[in-house]
């Protein structure tokens, strides 16, 4: 069967991936170019981890999602991933990591809760919390995000997929297939998938009401030498607390330390200029002072905006509009760690091999189906 996938994103790519090796056609529109540097997906790294608070269909799906990655690798001949161990703060009363540790526990999942002294010795960079939660797993690391999506579109050009950049989707018509451009040429096919980030509801307004274009802001820094070194040996850190919530990502593989914050703005336009604001990047270094050693010692701080498409309850929306076409969205900041093993299901839902509901279901991290 024909396959239109409008969004070249890491959930349109990674689809057309399993629709390819398949071996159905596939044609991918993007409105930009391929990689699409404004997409949600193009980035230097993601994160992927098993703490995931009380949200236990979203813990086991972690398992699932390396074992996805682990083909695509295979399928591309090479590997963009780094692995770093986790480490989770929480302020007191540290319900996210209570609720975390008892999902671990439920899946199998490995896991240490050491002391503060430990991890300052531990963690030359970091500054523990004297008070609330720290978990500490062997397991998760860094996606090479840019890296991901660029072999993804080499590995589709090579393999008969059809990819179509600058090509703006001006109308769908869901229940036969069929995308308009802004030129007038219409393009069909058996059926479609829409993953269009944060402009999905634009195209598709079943799903405008329940997904929001969320404006992230996320800073680029590099620590001072001995520092840097300590970071090429430290974890990814999440830290949460009351007061805002920030993740990083350490460096590795010739990528840069990167900060952002781990809430979510649901604001702003995604086709609005991209500057961060004085103000912006302040509220996010602020928050680092408190967990990062030395963190005035920091230089170079790069800021980008990003764009993230985020529903209420913060879990992924399969929506099925009409009899052929699927639109996917609410990825938020934690979709991509999940990429392959989604696009590997929404391409079961285009063929048939999954129904709707429960494919909905599961993507929801619904732990009552598998």
């Amino acid at each position: 069967m024909k396959v239109l996938i409008v969004g070249a994103g890491i959930m349109g790519l990674a689809t057309a991936w399993a629709l390819t090796r398949a071996g159905h056609r596939v044609e991918v529109l993007d409105q930009g170019p391929i990689p699409n540097p404004l997409g949600t997906s193009v980035d230097q790294h993601r994160l992927i981890r098993y703490p995931y608070g009380g949200a236990l269909g979203y813990t086991r799906m972690v398992g699932a999602a390396f074992a996805a990655w682990d083909r695509l690798w295979a399928d591309l001949g090479e590997t963009h991933y780094a692995p770093t161990g986790s480490l989770v703060f929480e302020a007191p009363p540290a319900p996210w990591a209570s609720a975390a540790c008892e999902t671990l526990r439920a899946a199998g999942i490995a896991f240490r809760t050491p002391a503060p002294a430990d991890i300052a010795r531990r963690f030359a960079a970091l500054l523990p919390p004297a008070e609330g939660a720290t978990i500490e797993t062997d397991t998760g690391g860094t996606l090479f995000a840019e890296a991901i999506v660029a072999g993804l579109a080499r590995w589709l050009a090579a393999n008969g997929a059809r990819l179509r950049p600058l090509a703006r989707v001006r109308d769908l018509d869901p229940a036969r297939a069929t995308a308009t451009l802004e030129g007038g040429e219409r393009v069909s096919a058996d059926a479609m998938l829409v993953a269009a980030g944060p402009w999905t509801g634009r195209l598709i307004p079943a799903v405008a009401a329940r997904m929001t274009p969320s404006r992230q802001i996320v800073v680029y820094v590099e620590p001072p030498h001995d520092l840097a070194v300590a970071w090429a040996t430290h974890p990814l850190v999440l830290d949460k607390s009351p007061e805002g919530s920030i993740y990083v990502v350490p460096p590795r593989a010739g990528r840069a330390l990167k900060i952002g914050f781990h809430t979510f703005s649901r604001v702003g336009d995604p086709d609005a200029p991209r500057v961060a604001s004085a103000e912006e990047v302040a509220a996010l270094t602020a928050l680092c002072h408190r967990r990062l050693r030395r963190f005035a010692e920091y230089t170079n701080v790069r800021p980008v905006v990003c764009f993230y498409d985020v529903t209420e309850d913060e879990n992924f929306l399969v929506v099925p509009v009409g009899p052929a076409c699927l639109a996917v969205t609410g990825f938020s900041g934690h979709g991509f760690k999940f990429g392959a093993v989604l696009g590997e299901r929404f391409a079961q839902g285009l063929t048939g091999e999954a129904a709707p509901d429960a494919l909905a279901a599961w993507a929801a991290g619904r732990d009552d189906f598998r």
